[in-house]
This record gives C-alpha cells, sequence and structure tokens, in this order.
C-alpha cells in the first residue's frame, strides 16, 4: 500500500479511534493500553510496512519527550501540594532506593551475565532503571487506592523521570570525556550524582514555584479569552526549557508547577487576602482537562512509533536478557520497597505487595534510550528491541497489581495502629 495522504490521514483517524478505544478497554480490564499501541505500532511497521519509524528518531524522541512534559503537568494539576509536602520524604526515598538497587542490578547484570562492555552496561542501566511516569500515573488514576498511598507513588514517579535523566546525563558526560572519569574513584562519582541531583531539583522547584505565582496573577486577565488552554500549554515548555537551560531537573518543574496552580487557584486558597484572584469555578479544570487530551493525543501517537521501530529477528535475541532484566528489576524493587519502610509508615503488606509490582517502563524509557543510541552507538545497535521488550514485560505486570488494588478495596480499612504511625 502506498501511503499518500489521503490514506495517512485516514491511518491518523483510525490511530485516535483506536487510542480511545484501548483506553475504555484498558480502564475496565486493567489491561495496558500501551501494549496495544505497541501491537499496533508493530504491525504498520515490521508487518505491513507503512510505517518506516527508524528514519525519525529524532521526531520519535520528540514526541515522547511533549507527551512526558503534558502528562507530568496534568499530574501536578493533580497534586495537592500541600498535603503531597507530608509524603515528600516517602516519596523521594522509595524513588531513590528503587533506582539506585535497580540500576546496580542492572549494571552487574549487563557486564557479568551478558558481558557488556563496561560503559555499554552503565548507559544501559540508567536508561532502563528508571519507571515511567506516563504508564504510572495513568494507573495510578485507574486504581482506588489510600490518598497517602497513591501521593506517595505519585512523587516517586515524578522522580523516577528525573533520576533517569540525571544518570544518563553523567554517564554521557563521562563518556564524553567530561570533568570526571571512569577512573574516577565510585565515591567521587556518587558524590557528584548525589550533588547534581539536589541542585537540578532545588533548582527546578524555585523556578516551577516562582512561575506558579507569577502566572496565577497573569490567568484571570486572559482566561475570559479564546484559545486561553494553549497559551498556558506555552507557558509549560517554556518553564521546562528555562528550567532545563539553566540546569534544573525540567521535567520535575513541570510537575511542580502543575501543583503550584492547582494550589493557588483552589477556591479555598487562602492567597485571595494577598489580591490573588480566583479563576471561576470550573475555569481551573479546563486546564486538566485540555492538558490531558493532548497528553493522550501525543502518547498514543509516541508508543505506535516506538513499536513500528522493533525488528522481530531482534527481538528474539533479546527476550532471554529481557527476562533476566526483569528478575533483577522485581528483586530490587521489592528490596527497595521494604528498605523504604524506614520512612513510608503505615503501610500495610499488601500495599507494599501493590507497591512491588508497580516497576513499568514507558517514554521516559524509549526516551533516554535514544538519547543513549544518538550519543554513544557503538556496541548499542539492540538497546531500541530490548528496551521494547522491557516495556512489553513491565507493563504486563500491570495487571496482577491491579487485581491487588482490587484486593485492598475489598478488604477493610487498615487498623488503626497503622494509620495512626502514617
Amino acid at each position: 500500500m502506498t501511503l499518500t495522504l489521503t490514506n495517512f490521514l485516514g491511518l491518523v483517524g483510525g490511530l485516535l479511534v483506536l487510542a480511545f478505544v484501548t483506553n475504555r478497554f484498558s480502564r475496565r480490564t486493567r489491561v495496558p493500553d500501551v501494549i496495544v499501541l505497541l501491537g499496533c505500532g508493530i504491525v504498520l511497521g515490521p508487518v505491513l510496512h507503512w510505517i518506516n519509524a527508524e528514519r525519525f528518531p529524532d521526531l520519535i524522541r520528540g514526541v515522547g519527550t511533549v507527551a512526558l512534559i503534558l502528562i507530568l503537568f496534568a499530574a501536578g494539576l493533580e497534586l495537592d501540594l500541600r498535603r503531597a509536602l507530608k509524603q515528600f520524604t516517602a516519596g523521594m526515598t522509595l524513588a531513590i532506593f528503587s533506582y539506585g538497587l535497580t540500576f546496580a542490578g542492572v549494571a552487574y547484570f549487563c557486564i557479568h551475565a551478558l558481558a557488556m562492555e563496561k560503559m555499554s552496561s552503565l548507559l544501559v542501566a540508567a536508561a532502563l532503571a528508571c519507571m515511567s511516569s506516563s504508564i504510572i500515573l495513568p494507573t495510578l488514576d485507574q486504581l482506588d487506592l489510600r490518598h497517602d498511598l497513591k501521593t506517595t507513588l505519585v512523587i516517586e514517579a515524578s522522580f523516577g523521570d528525573g533520576l533517569g535523566a540525571i544518570g544518563v546525563g553523567v554517564l554521557l558526560g563521562l563518556a564524553n570525556g567530561g570533568s570526571m572519569s571512569l577512573h574516577s574513584s565510585g565515591g567521587a562519582i556518587l558524590g557528584s550524582a548525589f550533588a547534581m541531583f539536589i541542585f537540578k531539583f532545588v533548582l527546578a522547584f524555585i523556578v516551577a514555584i516562582v512561575a506558579g505565582f507569577l502566572w496565577v496573577r497573569v490567568l484571570p486577565s486572559v482566561s475570559d479569552k479564546q484559545f486561553w488552554q494553549v497559551l498556558t500549554f506555552g507557558v509549560v515548555l517554556i518553564v521546562y526549557s528555562i528550567t532545563d537551560a539553566i540546569g534544573g531537573s525540567s521535567l520535575f518543574a513541570v510537575m511542580v508547577f502543575g501543583a503550584t496552580l492547582a494550589s493557588l487557584l483552589d477556591p479555598q486558597n487562602s492567597m485571595q487576602q494577598f489580591g490573588f484572584e480566583i479563576l471561576a469555578a470550573g475555569e481551573g479544570d479546563k486546564i486538566h482537562s485540555f492538558h490531558s487530551e493532548l497528553a493522550f493525543l501525543v502518547r498514543s501517537f509516541f508508543f505506535v512509533l516506538l513499536g513500528a521501530m522493533i525488528q522481530f529477528h531482534g527481538l528474539k535475541k533479546q527476550l532471554l536478557p529481557s527476562l533476566g532484566i526483569l528478575g533483577v528489576f522485581l528483586v530490587a524493587r521489592f528490596i527497595a520497597v521494604l528498605c523504604s519502610r524506614i520512612v513510608w509508615r503505615g503501610t500495610s503488606y499488601r500495599e507494599r505487595e501493590l507497591a512491588a509490582l508497580l516497576i513499568p517502563r514507558g517514554l521516559i524509557t524509549a526516551v533516554l534510550a535514544l538519547e543513549v543510541i544518538q550519543a554513544h552507538p557503538a556496541g548499542l545497535e539492540y538497546f531500541p528491541t530490548l528496551t521494547f521488550a522491557v516495556i512489553l514485560l513491565t507493563n504486563v505486570l500491570i495487571l496482577p497489581a491491579s487485581i491487588r488494588a482490587r484486593a485492598l478495596v475489598a478488604t477493610a480499612t487498615p487498623p488503626v495502629s497503622e494509620l495512626s504511625s502514617s
């Protein structure tokens, strides 16, 4: 079939209908829509050869980044910033433990089990170790969980994207001969990465809070104009770009910007006495609705394009390595959840079991993998296929996780002693 303009427009329309149907199907069955979208991409790419996604990897990475920005901003709009601060330590601790243990485990597995060179192993581990907020956030939205538990997992997901970006950035700097090298001591590398982590997130937090206060002052004067939601999206992109330009964690800044807007636009917010005008009832919800639908559109196209990049012969070769990496994920995640009990109090065994199964990889994993391939391609030709297999396997685990979530709803409320310790 020749992909003419008419056929292309029909294909786009069909993909949008498919994305909507799979999203509805996912909400009823708990089967991740990502699996269906990836499968659709495989049919359109390797099977029918209607799409040759290998010609535009930069476009795919750009689409993935925009989808991440929209998803994190929409997630921030749903956060109660004042209440989220109470779960901040638990979410941050869980994110650091999970990423650190998974990174170490995957790197060790790649070096000793797959006989990969050291730098390639570290880059693969850095990209695969972070969980994807683009999968976790929509999944959590569909699960009936305690607010504190859900907030902790949302915060962890937002940190996960930033940790992955920082980890890959530090290693690419080492690979390209930055101020430090692989011959530097492990303590020096770890200390440098930790200092960079703190700096990036603090800087992002400051930029997002300031931008949120400024935009809330402007919104009442533009909210009655046509296309004002598009204007807000423009500001989101500006916040992302400015934060990235000055060295902050741009993805985290987007989420905090959304949370700041949600808190300041709350009708019960006390900031009105300081001269802050609050939007009319329902206007704030329009921001969330617009950006959620836009995120749905971009995210759907990304996963279809990612599926179109896959080659069957490569997928067969990466099946066993991906299963081994999945085993590393589960062990590292279980240990991370146990270690996080130091600060993550008030959780039951079933809730911890649920958290241990929620390890999906998605947008951020694919975006980082494409970035690694572009900057350090030697010996990593198989990485996109391995990433696809890992994304597929970890998303399958969402189904048993959702079953455990239903069991949580069916059981009685946790004991008072557990709740009081939270």
